[in-house]
Protein backbone atom coordinates (compact mmCIF):
# COMPACT_ATOMS: atom_id res chain seq x y z
CA UNK A 1 0.00 0.00 0.00
CA UNK A 2 1.37 3.52 -0.88
CA UNK A 3 2.68 5.67 1.84
CA UNK A 4 0.08 8.52 1.09
CA UNK A 5 -2.83 10.67 3.06
CA UNK A 6 -5.93 11.09 1.77
CA UNK A 7 -6.56 14.38 0.33
CA UNK A 8 -8.47 16.84 2.57
CA UNK A 9 -8.72 14.63 5.64
CA UNK A 10 -9.42 17.40 8.02
CA UNK A 11 -12.55 17.67 6.21
CA UNK A 12 -13.47 13.83 6.24
CA UNK A 13 -12.44 13.49 9.67
CA UNK A 14 -14.87 16.87 10.53
CA UNK A 15 -18.01 15.21 8.57
CA UNK A 16 -17.66 11.90 10.44
CA UNK A 17 -17.38 13.95 13.82
CA UNK A 18 -20.22 15.42 12.66
CA UNK A 19 -22.22 12.77 11.49
CA UNK A 20 -22.05 10.85 14.83
CA UNK A 21 -22.71 13.63 16.77
CA UNK A 22 -26.37 13.34 15.13
CA UNK A 23 -26.72 9.87 16.08
CA UNK A 24 -29.33 8.83 18.30
CA UNK A 25 -28.32 5.19 18.41
CA UNK A 26 -25.23 5.17 20.38
CA UNK A 27 -24.99 1.57 21.79
CA UNK A 28 -24.65 1.27 25.94
CA UNK A 29 -22.13 2.37 27.96
CA UNK A 30 -20.16 -0.43 30.45
CA UNK A 31 -22.11 -0.62 33.20
CA UNK A 32 -19.65 -3.29 35.27
CA UNK A 33 -17.14 -0.71 36.20
CA UNK A 34 -18.19 2.57 37.94
CA UNK A 35 -16.27 4.47 36.70
CA UNK A 36 -16.60 3.72 32.78
CA UNK A 37 -20.70 3.66 33.78
CA UNK A 38 -20.24 7.12 34.53
CA UNK A 39 -19.09 8.33 31.64
CA UNK A 40 -21.30 10.52 29.26
CA UNK A 41 -22.25 8.15 25.90
CA UNK A 42 -23.12 11.54 23.99
CA UNK A 43 -18.59 12.31 23.85
CA UNK A 44 -17.00 11.33 20.21
CA UNK A 45 -13.50 12.14 19.44
CA UNK A 46 -11.31 11.31 16.47
CA UNK A 47 -7.80 11.51 15.92
CA UNK A 48 -5.48 10.46 12.37
CA UNK A 49 -1.58 11.07 12.92
CA UNK A 50 -0.43 10.29 9.03
CA UNK A 51 2.92 9.36 7.99
CA UNK A 52 4.22 12.35 7.36
CA UNK A 53 3.67 13.68 11.41
CA UNK A 54 0.60 15.27 10.97
CA UNK A 55 -2.67 14.75 13.38
CA UNK A 56 -6.00 15.44 11.98
CA UNK A 57 -8.54 15.39 14.48
CA UNK A 58 -12.22 16.51 15.71
CA UNK A 59 -14.87 15.98 18.37
CA UNK A 60 -14.18 15.30 22.02
CA UNK A 61 -10.28 14.00 20.46
CA UNK A 62 -8.70 16.00 23.36
CA UNK A 63 -11.09 14.33 26.62
CA UNK A 64 -9.13 11.17 28.34
CA UNK A 65 -11.20 8.35 28.83
CA UNK A 66 -10.14 4.79 30.20
CA UNK A 67 -8.51 2.91 27.06
CA UNK A 68 -9.30 -0.72 28.95
CA UNK A 69 -8.54 -3.42 26.46
CA UNK A 70 -6.69 -1.24 23.65
CA UNK A 71 -3.31 -1.51 26.47
CA UNK A 72 -3.21 -5.08 25.70
CA UNK A 73 -1.75 -3.73 22.11
CA UNK A 74 1.33 -1.91 24.00
CA UNK A 75 1.30 -4.80 26.96
CA UNK A 76 1.38 -7.64 24.00
CA UNK A 77 4.71 -5.17 22.72
CA UNK A 78 6.37 -5.45 26.09
CA UNK A 79 6.12 -9.08 26.22
CA UNK A 80 7.17 -10.44 23.09
CA UNK A 81 10.42 -7.81 23.56
CA UNK A 82 11.29 -9.80 26.91
CA UNK A 83 10.64 -13.08 25.93
CA UNK A 84 10.11 -13.47 22.13
CA UNK A 85 8.09 -16.53 20.16
CA UNK A 86 8.48 -18.30 23.51
CA UNK A 87 5.18 -16.66 24.93
CA UNK A 88 3.34 -18.15 21.33
CA UNK A 89 4.06 -21.56 23.94
CA UNK A 90 1.57 -19.73 26.24
CA UNK A 91 -0.97 -17.96 24.40
CA UNK A 92 -2.32 -18.93 20.98
CA UNK A 93 -3.00 -16.59 17.94
CA UNK A 94 -6.30 -17.70 16.78
CA UNK A 95 -9.71 -15.89 16.93
CA UNK A 96 -11.89 -16.94 19.75
CA UNK A 97 -15.17 -17.09 18.79
CA UNK A 98 -16.27 -16.25 22.25
CA UNK A 99 -16.83 -13.54 24.41
CA UNK A 100 -13.90 -11.55 25.58
CA UNK A 101 -13.90 -13.09 29.07
CA UNK A 102 -15.38 -16.69 28.30
CA UNK A 103 -13.42 -19.32 30.25
CA UNK A 104 -15.20 -22.37 28.29
CA UNK A 105 -12.08 -22.43 25.77
CA UNK A 106 -9.42 -22.70 28.69
CA UNK A 107 -11.08 -26.16 29.86
CA UNK A 108 -10.72 -27.58 26.47
CA UNK A 109 -7.38 -26.03 25.00
CA UNK A 110 -5.48 -27.28 28.63
CA UNK A 111 -4.98 -23.20 30.17
CA UNK A 112 -4.01 -22.02 27.02
CA UNK A 113 -5.88 -18.87 25.71
CA UNK A 114 -6.49 -18.64 22.24
CA UNK A 115 -5.11 -15.03 21.53
CA UNK A 116 -3.63 -12.16 23.60
CA UNK A 117 -6.40 -9.94 23.02
CA UNK A 118 -9.19 -11.59 24.94
CA UNK A 119 -8.80 -11.46 29.07
CA UNK A 120 -7.21 -14.97 29.40
CA UNK A 121 -4.65 -13.95 27.10
CA UNK A 122 -4.29 -10.79 28.21
CA UNK A 123 -3.63 -11.98 31.52
CA UNK A 124 -1.01 -14.45 30.66
CA UNK A 125 0.62 -11.35 28.94
CA UNK A 126 0.25 -9.67 32.01
CA UNK A 127 2.44 -12.74 34.13
CA UNK A 128 5.51 -12.05 31.19
CA UNK A 129 5.40 -8.64 31.55
CA UNK A 130 5.71 -8.80 35.53
CA UNK A 131 8.57 -11.22 35.46
CA UNK A 132 11.62 -10.07 37.64
CA UNK A 133 9.31 -7.10 38.84
CA UNK A 134 7.66 -6.01 41.96
CA UNK A 135 3.38 -5.35 40.66
CA UNK A 136 4.19 -1.44 40.88
CA UNK A 137 7.25 -1.61 38.93
CA UNK A 138 5.66 -3.60 36.02
CA UNK A 139 3.16 -0.88 35.60
CA UNK A 140 5.32 1.65 35.96
CA UNK A 141 7.19 0.11 32.68
CA UNK A 142 3.92 0.09 30.78
CA UNK A 143 2.93 3.41 31.55
CA UNK A 144 6.75 4.61 30.46
CA UNK A 145 6.63 2.42 27.17
CA UNK A 146 3.28 4.14 26.58
CA UNK A 147 4.10 7.87 27.21
CA UNK A 148 7.41 7.22 25.23
CA UNK A 149 5.18 6.08 22.08
CA UNK A 150 3.32 8.82 22.33
CA UNK A 151 5.53 11.65 23.52
CA UNK A 152 3.67 12.45 26.15
CA UNK A 153 4.26 12.56 29.94
CA UNK A 154 1.37 13.61 30.75
CA UNK A 155 -0.44 10.22 30.20
CA UNK A 156 -1.99 8.68 33.17
CA UNK A 157 -3.65 5.76 34.98
CA UNK A 158 -7.10 6.37 36.29
CA UNK A 159 -7.00 5.37 39.91
CA UNK A 160 -10.89 5.14 40.14
CA UNK A 161 -10.96 2.48 37.37
CA UNK A 162 -8.43 0.65 38.42
CA UNK A 163 -9.89 -0.07 41.84
CA UNK A 164 -13.03 -0.32 40.21
CA UNK A 165 -11.63 -3.00 38.65
CA UNK A 166 -10.05 -4.82 41.02
CA UNK A 167 -13.50 -4.68 43.27
CA UNK A 168 -15.38 -6.12 40.21
CA UNK A 169 -12.97 -8.60 38.32
CA UNK A 170 -14.28 -12.03 39.93
CA UNK A 171 -14.21 -13.15 36.33
CA UNK A 172 -10.62 -12.52 35.99
CA UNK A 173 -9.71 -13.48 39.28
CA UNK A 174 -11.41 -16.87 37.93
CA UNK A 175 -9.67 -17.30 34.21
CA UNK A 176 -6.41 -16.60 35.98
CA UNK A 177 -6.84 -19.10 38.70
CA UNK A 178 -7.90 -21.48 36.05
CA UNK A 179 -4.49 -21.11 34.18
CA UNK A 180 -2.57 -20.88 37.27
CA UNK A 181 -3.95 -24.62 37.73
CA UNK A 182 -2.34 -25.79 34.51
CA UNK A 183 0.54 -23.58 35.28
CA UNK A 184 0.67 -21.30 32.62
CA UNK A 185 0.50 -18.31 35.48
CA UNK A 186 3.68 -18.22 37.38
CA UNK A 187 3.16 -15.51 40.06
CA UNK A 188 0.81 -15.07 42.66
CA UNK A 189 -2.84 -14.08 41.01
CA UNK A 190 -3.49 -10.93 43.29
CA UNK A 191 -0.01 -9.21 41.56
CA UNK A 192 -0.91 -10.55 37.85
CA UNK A 193 -4.25 -8.88 38.22
CA UNK A 194 -2.80 -5.41 39.53
CA UNK A 195 -0.70 -5.09 36.71
CA UNK A 196 -3.42 -6.34 34.69
CA UNK A 197 -6.05 -3.89 36.02
CA UNK A 198 -3.65 -0.94 35.84
CA UNK A 199 -3.11 -1.34 32.65
CA UNK A 200 -6.68 -1.07 31.71
CA UNK A 201 -7.09 2.20 33.67
CA UNK A 202 -4.68 3.89 31.31
CA UNK A 203 -6.22 6.97 30.66
CA UNK A 204 -5.20 8.42 27.22
CA UNK A 205 -7.04 11.17 24.81
CA UNK A 206 -7.69 10.17 21.24
CA UNK A 207 -4.35 12.12 19.79
CA UNK A 208 -2.36 10.63 22.68
CA UNK A 209 -3.43 6.86 21.43
CA UNK A 210 -3.17 7.73 17.81
CA UNK A 211 0.67 8.57 18.35
CA UNK A 212 0.85 5.56 20.74
CA UNK A 213 0.27 3.26 17.37
CA UNK A 214 2.40 5.17 15.50
CA UNK A 215 5.16 2.36 15.49
CA UNK A 216 3.08 -0.09 14.02
CA UNK A 217 2.35 2.53 11.37
CA UNK A 218 5.83 2.59 10.44
CA UNK A 219 7.30 -0.87 10.35
CA UNK A 220 8.28 -1.19 14.02
CA UNK A 221 10.02 2.23 14.10
CA UNK A 222 9.41 4.95 16.66
CA UNK A 223 8.87 8.12 14.43
CA UNK A 224 10.03 10.26 16.46
CA UNK A 225 13.64 8.71 17.28
CA UNK A 226 14.32 6.34 14.98
CA UNK A 227 14.73 3.57 17.60
CA UNK A 228 12.94 0.26 16.22
CA UNK A 229 10.71 -0.49 19.00
CA UNK A 230 10.36 -3.80 17.17
CA UNK A 231 11.21 -5.47 14.03
CA UNK A 232 9.14 -4.69 10.47
CA UNK A 233 8.39 -8.37 10.82
CA UNK A 234 7.34 -8.36 14.71
CA UNK A 235 4.76 -5.27 13.57
CA UNK A 236 2.92 -6.75 10.86
CA UNK A 237 2.19 -9.81 13.13
CA UNK A 238 0.92 -7.46 15.56
CA UNK A 239 -1.11 -5.90 13.36
CA UNK A 240 -2.39 -9.19 11.89
CA UNK A 241 -3.57 -9.90 16.04
CA UNK A 242 -5.70 -6.96 15.66
CA UNK A 243 -6.62 -7.88 12.33
CA UNK A 244 -7.99 -11.27 13.13
CA UNK A 245 -8.57 -10.56 17.44
CA UNK A 246 -8.47 -7.41 18.09
CA UNK A 247 -12.36 -7.14 18.57
CA UNK A 248 -13.29 -10.51 20.23
CA UNK A 249 -16.25 -12.12 18.68
CA UNK A 250 -16.72 -9.27 16.57
CA UNK A 251 -13.67 -9.11 14.47
CA UNK A 252 -14.80 -11.00 11.46
CA UNK A 253 -17.66 -8.01 11.47
CA UNK A 254 -15.18 -5.35 11.89
CA UNK A 255 -12.87 -6.72 9.37
CA UNK A 256 -15.56 -7.49 7.05
CA UNK A 257 -17.03 -3.53 7.60
CA UNK A 258 -13.64 -1.50 8.22
CA UNK A 259 -10.63 -3.93 6.89
CA UNK A 260 -8.00 -1.77 8.92
CA UNK A 261 -6.03 -3.77 12.03
CA UNK A 262 -7.81 -2.57 15.01
CA UNK A 263 -7.95 -3.31 19.18
CA UNK A 264 -11.11 -2.20 20.81
CA UNK A 265 -11.86 -1.51 24.51
CA UNK A 266 -14.92 -1.10 26.67
CA UNK A 267 -14.07 2.21 27.07
CA UNK A 268 -15.32 3.08 24.16
CA UNK A 269 -11.80 3.58 22.23
CA UNK A 270 -10.56 1.92 19.66
CA UNK A 271 -7.02 1.92 17.78
CA UNK A 272 -6.36 1.08 14.14
CA UNK A 273 -3.22 1.07 11.93
CA UNK A 274 -3.01 1.35 8.51
CA UNK A 275 0.64 0.05 7.51
CA UNK A 276 2.94 3.05 6.18
CA UNK A 277 -0.07 5.34 6.31
CA UNK A 278 -1.58 6.28 9.38
CA UNK A 279 -2.75 5.48 13.07
CA UNK A 280 -6.14 6.32 13.91
CA UNK A 281 -7.87 6.58 17.37
CA UNK A 282 -11.95 6.83 17.65
CA UNK A 283 -13.56 7.09 20.94
CA UNK A 284 -17.38 6.63 22.06
CA UNK A 285 -18.68 5.17 25.11
CA UNK A 286 -21.57 3.41 24.03
CA UNK A 287 -20.83 -0.12 23.61
CA UNK A 288 -22.54 -2.88 20.86
CA UNK A 289 -23.44 -6.31 21.91
CA UNK A 290 -20.12 -7.44 21.21
CA UNK A 291 -18.66 -4.88 23.36
CA UNK A 292 -17.26 -3.03 21.16
CA UNK A 293 -17.92 0.98 20.73
CA UNK A 294 -21.24 1.36 18.10
CA UNK A 295 -19.98 4.69 16.84
CA UNK A 296 -16.41 4.25 17.23
CA UNK A 297 -16.86 1.29 14.64
CA UNK A 298 -19.30 3.34 12.27
CA UNK A 299 -17.00 5.97 12.47
CA UNK A 300 -14.00 3.71 11.00
CA UNK A 301 -16.19 2.50 8.63
CA UNK A 302 -16.92 5.52 7.18
CA UNK A 303 -13.27 6.47 7.52
CA UNK A 304 -12.43 3.54 5.06
CA UNK A 305 -14.76 4.00 2.79
CA UNK A 306 -14.31 8.26 2.11
CA UNK A 307 -10.23 7.31 2.13
CA UNK A 308 -9.77 3.62 0.64
CA UNK A 309 -7.39 2.73 3.55
CA UNK A 310 -9.06 -0.69 4.12
CA UNK A 311 -6.44 -3.52 3.60
CA UNK A 312 -8.47 -5.33 1.22
CA UNK A 313 -8.86 -2.33 -1.16
CA UNK A 314 -6.85 -2.34 -4.34
CA UNK A 315 -6.81 1.00 -5.77
CA UNK A 316 -4.94 4.00 -4.87
CA UNK A 317 -6.27 5.26 -1.17
CA UNK A 318 -8.18 8.23 -2.09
Amino acid sequence: MPVTAAPDLQAIVDRIAGEMAAREDRGKVADYIPGLARVDPRHFGIAVTTHDGKVHAAGDADIAFSIQSVSKVFALTIALGKVGDALWKRVGREPSGNAFNSIVQLEAEHGIPRNPFINAGAIVVSDVVLAGHEPKEAIGEILRFVRDLAGDDGIGIDDEVAKGEAETGFRNTALANYMRSFGNIDHPVDQVLGVYFHQCALAMTCRQLARAGRFLMHEGQHPDTGFNIVSPMRARRINALMMLCGHYDGSGEFAFRVGIPGKSGVGGGILCVVPGIASIAVWSPGLNERGNSTLGSLALERLAAATGWSIFNQREPG
